[in-house]
């Protein structure tokens, strides 16, 4: 389904479902009472940020060391490879939906109901900030515990009344620092209103680093060197360049024409310096315009020419990558790489990559436009806030890279 098609559906059955919702669970609440019992079976919830699969492993990791607990997840199917990366969840621990098609979107959310409860999931954290779909999922998941986002007294978008443990939403800490809020209201001692009342100091948004084998590096190496036959791994180095970013803003894609002036700059400064364009399949024609429009043999198309749980393998023989605000920003963070990352409709205050980075961002009046007050839809047709980063300006940024690669 499309982005847009799946907010209407948000919008215009979530918030009445959400308030029948609210009303069956509240009178169900007043029968019963919910369990002094520890949490055990801990399910998280994110399903359309490949990126918040890698920011909450913090908390989850945090949430493992503190309780000994065993923790689920549900995602979209197609953001499934992003959870796997860092392997903190089992794969038999992770409850997929498909969205491709209306049938099986709505057949795997009532499956949802019935595997929550074979598995006796007792806690739900959900992490979307503005699904009401989420909001649903965690109401009617038959945990005694449910934590989320609540708005209390701010205007914004309804989600009901599920939550047991109703945490502030900070748009002024990392996302990451909020996962944690969420983890530390689950923990707390005593009741609190609202959670999450604790100070998460930065050391916490700490990401462990993938494992990378000699071998998978030796397969990414004869990849390369099929698409570029002079490649040597003792001559070359190489520069990753993202173009793209998800479907889910496209208003975060730094202009194509950049990319092209900045990946000639890089090619002239640096004679044994390899540029190679990435993305998943369906970006090939796009990565094989902007080759063309670069014109130089040391820039290879190397769209769709990895799988998903080999990215990490690539960056483990690269220099650094140029991005837009996407996935790939995040799956470096486990790597060592380091990644310089193009900013506008969202700010790296809150979003940027835990890992070894460099945010460049121009910071206009307008920017951030998206947040989870409107559902990260933003009205904005012209993205003036990536067009003033001009190629020189990155190109900046990365020219000490560059000198130390030329040493």
């Amino acid at each position: 389904m499309k982005v847009d098609t799946m907010r209407r559906i948000d919008y215009y059955a979530g918030v009445p479902l959400c308030m029948m919702g609210s009303v069956l669970l509240g009178l169900a609440r007043l029968l019963s009472r919910v369990p002094k019992k520890t949490p055990r079976r801990i399910l998280f919830i994110e399903l359309s940020e490949m990126g918040s699969a890698i920011l909450v492993d913090p908390a989850m990791r945090k949430l493992r060391k503190e309780t000994g607990c065993e923790i689920y997840f549900a995602i979209f199917k197609k953001n499934k490879p992003s959870l796997q990366l860092l392997q903190t969840v089992p794969d038999d621990h992770i409850y997929t939906i498909a969205e491709d098609s209306m049938k099986a979107f709505v057949f795997d959310t009532l499956r949802f109901f019935i595997w929550t409860r074979r598995r006796k999931i007792d806690t739900v954290i959900d992490l979307e900030l503005f699904s009401r779909f989420t909001a649903l999922l965690t109401g009617f998941s038959g945990a005694c515990f449910k934590v989320g986002f609540h708005a209390f007294f701010n205007e914004g978008l309804y989600r009901g009344n599920f939550l047991t443990h109703k945490v502030t939403y900070n748009p002024h800490i990392h996302i990451a620092a909020n996962f944690i809020a969420l983890v530390n209201a689950l923990i707390a001692g005593k009741e609190e209103v609202p959670y999450s009342k604790t100070l998460i100091a930065p050391e916490e948004l700490f990401l462990e680093k993938a494992t990378v084998l000699p071998e998978q590096k030796i397969i990414i190496e004869n990849l390369i060197r099929e698409n570029y036959a002079g490649f040597d791994p003792g001559k070359h180095k190489i520069v990753l360049i993202n173009p793209n970013a998800s479907e889910l803003l496209i208003q975060r894609r730094w202009p194509p024409e950049y990319y092209a002036q900045l990946i000639k700059m890089i090619l002239d400064h640096s004679p044994h310096t390899l540029v190679l364009i990435t993305g998943d399949p369906r970006e090939r024609e796009e990565a094989q315009t902007l080759k063309e429009n670069v014109g130089h043999q040391r820039c290879v198309n190397f769209a769709g020419k990895i799988r998903f749980h080999q990215l990490t393998h690539l960056y483990n023989v690269c220099e650094f990558m140029v991005t837009n605000d996407s996935g790939p920003g995040h799956f470096a963070a486990v790597t060592d790489m380091h990644t310089f990352v193009i900013f506008g409709p969202e700010t790296p205050a809150l979003y940027g990559s835990l890992g070894k980075t460099t945010p460049i961002y121009a910071g206009l009046a307008c920017s951030p436009c998206v947040s989870a007050a409107n559902h990260r839809k933003t009205a904005c047709r012209d993205n003036v806030c990536l067009q003033v980063i001009k190629p020189q300006q990155v190109f900046m940024a990365i020219e000490p890279f560059l000198e130390k690669m030329n040493a």
